[in-house]
């Protein structure tokens, strides 16, 4: 029985390319340089503090300077922790990186309440940027419980009490300190820390040295929150 004769490939013959095959492999080599990039940014972050976020850039560029001062856990009012905690997160320290009940709740009332956790709002505020849109809340998803896997929750707390933004150009508890009431960071009183926290949700439109009275009325609340967690544990986490 005759054998069907096979061409042979010529030395200098190339594969066809396969359009499909050759797209998906770039796009998988394009996504993965920012993954990669992330990843290396949340081990780094662990013991380095982050430098600067788009957000500080945004607002650099839209003010001409931006007011910020880096403080360590040690070195905040430990009121100012637990009023920032209580004020966004109350259960920050019992889960780990979504509120569930939280989420429940927002979707329950249509959306109109945030359910955003603190370990959320920091990947957002370093990592990521500010806005509504679904990219970005995916990779919030993503990036959220590798931030909670890796850092402490002290950790975490910390660089959000110094990137969240407290004021029209201003960054962190202890640049609020001072521009609100001239004191240090670690010399907060609990109405100061209140009120610092009561105009997280909207702090370029809510003033700390000047509180309206839905700002005062929401930083009593909170100085209440702050000592209730603490008495049943929830502070428990990022406290010595």
């Amino acid at each position: 029985m005759a054998k069907k004769a096979t061409a042979k490939k010529k030395p200098g013959d190339r594969a066809p390319i396969k359009p499909l095959r050759w797209l998906r492999r770039w796009v998988l080599r394009i996504l993965l340089v920012p993954v990669a990039l992330i990843g290396m940014l949340v081990l780094l972050y662990t013991v380095v503090n982050p430098p600067f976020t788009y957000t500080m850039w945004v607002e650099h560029g839209k003010y001409g300077r931006i007011e910020r001062q880096w403080a360590d856990l040690e070195d905040i009012a430990p009121v100012m922790a637990r009023a920032v905690v209580a004020a966004e997160d109350a259960n920050f320290c019992l889960h780990w990186g979504f509120d569930l009940k939280a989420i429940q709740a927002a979707i329950e009332g249509g959306g109109s309440r945030g359910a955003s956790t603190i370990s959320q709002q920091v990947v957002k505020n370093v990592f990521l940027w500010q806005g509504r849109s679904w990219i970005r809340k995916a990779l919030e998803t993503v990036i959220t419980p590798v931030v909670e896997a890796v850092w402490t929750k002290r950790r975490i707390l910390e660089v959000y009490l110094n990137v969240a933004e407290t004021g029209e150009g201003v960054f962190g508890v202890a640049a609020a300190a001072r521009e609100n009431f001239g004191v240090s960071a670690a010399e907060l009183s609990p109405r100061q820390a209140a009120l610092i926290a009561a105009v997280l949700p909207a702090p370029r439109a809510r003033s700390a040295a000047r509180p309206s009275d839905r700002t005062r009325k929401r930083a009593l609340a909170i100085q209440d929150g702050a000592a209730t967690i603490r008495a049943d544990g929830r502070a428990t986490c990022f406290e010595d």
